[in-house]
């Protein structure tokens, strides 16, 4: 227990590191030292598990050859050795790569495979902080563009015809990264705002499938499922796919509003991707509730109310919380 609240407080200590940074090369300590915390909390559950110790192994490689890229044009920036425009550019492919955008999210679904929902949850999540806010810094926009066009296409069509909710997490997650990057383009308040919507309704969804143990669709068809577990999962689940009146319609819904004018191509693509991505979602309930509701056997159990409450109190606020914060005004 000690060794695992160590790790984290590593990971948290060495991202506040990294954005509060006022050169490049502390941003690189706090990459390096969020990789020295990381990669233990992996090893910590690998329990003589194969595909544990290859996303382990395949996620040291990826970062550290994108460390390596980063710190060489750090210090070609510094000592001016370069094109200016050609060291920008292989920066921002370097964070990019780091949090597993497109096109060079081809090891992210592979290492999310083989991991743990509280490892999936990190790496989904907090993992993305630094190189995003590193990337606001050195944005080249027809490059960034380009990658959330990409993540917006790839993360909804990887998402088709998955058997493995990790996977199906995966590809939500690319999805979703093309929203991020563009809120990051807007203001850090609206990627603020995103990103701790995010972050609360990923948890919950993961909290359900490690309560439960789920990693394939068909455990929770032929799986008991507690009903009121099952409920708050499907709104959740609805929430993250952008539907309203749920919390995560609100900051896409206000991305569209601040961007609609000028990027009219970039958001039609971004929407339609949404909605294929929202279809997978809901295809996921039907299946569960419709086609298979035979097989589904519900139970009424006692809960254990210390690990549930805060997720149907979070749930209960993703619910309502847009039609209060709708009223709200906002200045980003």
């Amino acid at each position: 227990m000690f060794n695992l609240l160590f790790l984290i407080s590593l990971i948290i200590t060495s991202t506040l590191l990294s954005v509060t940074s006022h050169s490049w090369m502390g941003v690189w300590m706090g990459l390096e030292m969020n990789l020295m915390g990381f990669i233990p909390m992996i090893a910590m559950n690998n329990k003589n598990n194969m595909f544990m110790s290859e996303a382990m192994i395949s996620y040291f490689l990826i970062q550290t050859l994108t460390s390596i890229n980063l710190l060489f044009f750090i210090i070609m920036f510094k000592l001016n050795l370069l094109n200016s425009w050609l060291t920008e550019l292989m920066m921002n492919f370097s964070l990019l790569m780091k949090m597993g955008a497109a096109p060079f999210h081809f090891w992210f679904p592979k290492i999310m495979s083989g991991l743990n929902w509280m490892n999936c949850l990190i790496l989904s999540t907090w993992q993305k902080i630094t190189p995003m806010v590193a990337l606001s810094f050195c944005m080249n926009k027809t490059i960034i563009i380009m990658s959330i066009i990409l993540c917006a296409l790839i993360g909804a069509w990887g998402g088709i015809n998955q058997t493995s909710i990790r996977s199906l997490m995966s590809f939500s997650s690319i999805s979703h990264l093309s929203w991020l990057i563009m809120s990051i383009m807007i203001s850090m308040n609206m990627w603020s705002l995103y990103f701790m919507i995010y972050l609360i309704l990923n948890s919950l969804i993961m909290l359900m499938f490690s309560y439960n143990n789920f990693f394939y669709l068909n455990q929770m068809f032929n799986n008991k499922i507690n009903y009121l577990i099952y409920f708050n999962f499907l709104m959740n689940l609805l929430s993250l796919g952008g539907l309203p009146p749920f919390l995560g319609f609100l900051p896409k819904w206000l991305i569209i509003l601040f961007i609609s004018n000028k990027m009219k191509f970039v958001i039609l693509i971004m929407l339609i991707s949404t909605l294929m991505t929202l279809s997978f979602y809901i295809n996921i309930i039907i299946s569960s509730m419709i086609i298979n509701y035979s097989k589904i056997k519900w139970y009424n159990n006692k809960m254990n109310m210390k690990n549930n409450f805060m997720i149907f109190l979070l749930t209960t606020f993703s619910m309502f919380s847009l039609i209060f914060i709708s009223l709200m005004n906002f200045s980003f």
